[in-house]
């Protein structure tokens, strides 16, 4: 993904890689550290305590483990989808998850950019729902993989063909989708939370085709933080803890009429 960034790049970086990079690739190390050291199997680990114990609906109902894993891996993206909206709405869960918004560009390396608590949070809430199922280690395996897999693509400064976006986003998050939600206009803000299915936004009427100001002309981030500082590591760690910005000052309002809902 960052060698076809490079080669077909939909917009011009504006604080370019170099502190960048080094901040969002130095989160996700911290994040993989800690959560190893609570979670040391993560989800996966949930699913085969759980299997081991015979825990969960799957095994209850007798359901088959090919169509288990099946069920469980849409059940679990939709899971990602709400905590996603959620954390949205609930204002203590948005100041932890403004660090990955305050990027101020998007690339592969903004969906690695989540803080430490946010990773641990998300993977309560995903062990629960695993174990509650009984979900195949499996299916869990695959799942986690596309998830990440899938979130770098959909973050990345990618230019797709039309038409080949056009193919796809029916069912996945493309780029050009998922960037919508990097808008510092605070509806378009609130849209398009899926990381690999994009029915969701679609069924619960959540999804914006376009920015409105474009691609080319919408502005990425927050628009309290339009700066250089949300690239350093101490900053981005220290957001969620931050009082100087009052929670809902941080992003733009927009006329309803210029937002492209359908």
């Amino acid at each position: 993904m960052a060698l076809f960034e490079l080669l077909a790049p939909r917009r011009p970086l504006r604080y370019g890689r170099g502190r960048r990079w080094v901040t969002n690739l130095a989160i996700v190390v911290i994040d993989s550290a800690i959560l190893r050291i609570v979670f040391p199997m993560a989800a996966v680990g949930a699913a085969l305590w759980a299997q081991a114990r015979g825990y969960g609906l799957f095994p209850a109902l007798g359901v088959p483990p090919l169509v288990g894993g099946v069920i469980a891996f849409v059940v679990l993206d939709f899971a990602v989808w709400l905590e996603h909206l959620v954390s949205h709405k609930v204002p203590l869960l948005w100041r932890i998850h403004r660090m990955h918004h305050a990027d101020p560009d998007i690339d592969l390396t903004t969906a690695l950019r989540f803080h430490p608590l946010e990773i641990l949070i998300s993977m309560v809430w995903k062990a629960g729902v695993v174990v509650a199922l009984g979900a195949p280690a499996l299916a869990v395996l695959v799942f986690e993989a596309v998830l990440n897999g899938g979130a770098m693509f959909n973050h990345s400064n990618v230019r797709l063909p039309r038409w080949l976006d056009a193919v796809l986003r029916p069912v996945i998050v493309t780029p050009d989708m998922h960037r919508v939600h990097h808008s510092v206009i605070v509806r378009e803000t609130d849209s398009n939370y899926g990381f690999n299915f994009s029915f969701w936004d679609r069924l619960f009427r959540t999804y914006v085709a376009e920015p409105s100001r474009g691609h080319e002309g919408m502005t990425i981030g927050l628009s309290a933080f339009q700066s250089a500082e949300p690239t350093g590591i101490v900053w981005s760690l220290a957001l969620p803890f931050r009082a100087n910005v009052a929670d809902g000052d941080e992003r733009e309002e927009a006329p309803a009429k210029s937002l492209n809902r359908s």
